[in-house]
């Protein structure tokens, strides 16, 4: 692995139908879930052999409906480097029906930990 990170990472799920909510979109608490999941996953990637915890996630807006079937692919770029935190840009685009069009984007923020849950340096 390089001695920097890499920037951009992307990461792709596709949606099913037991991802459905009563208007047959996708549920939005499970579009949270998949972005903490893949910031943690660029995370661990970018920073291997540190503990991350989440720790915050900025404005929840749901621009356009995601359907069934959707390909939707996650855009993760490393936004800003502390000494203990990493803030990740996240976009939320599809690949099919919804090619070329947002529809989510937000900012999650993660904190290095050690072992007992404390701070721990990054560098």
């Amino acid at each position: 692995m390089s001695s920097k990170p890499d920037k951009l990472m992307k990461h792709y799920k596709l949606v099913l139908p037991e991802h459905m909510n009563h208007q047959q979109s996708l549920f939005g608490g499970n579009l949270l879930s998949w972005i903490d999941e893949v910031a943690y996953m660029t995370a661990n990637l970018q920073f291997p052999n540190h503990r991350f915890v989440t720790v915050a996630l900025d404005n929840v807006e749901f621009k356009h409906r995601i359907d069934c079937g959707e390909i939707i692919c996650f855009c993760a770029t490393l936004e800003k480097q502390g000494s203990t935190s990493l803030t990740y840009f996240i976009s939320v685009s599809g690949t099919r029906k919804n090619a070329e069009m947002i529809l989510f984007e937000t900012r999650i923020t993660f904190v290095s930990v050690d072992e007992q849950g404390l701070k721990k340096s990054i560098c």
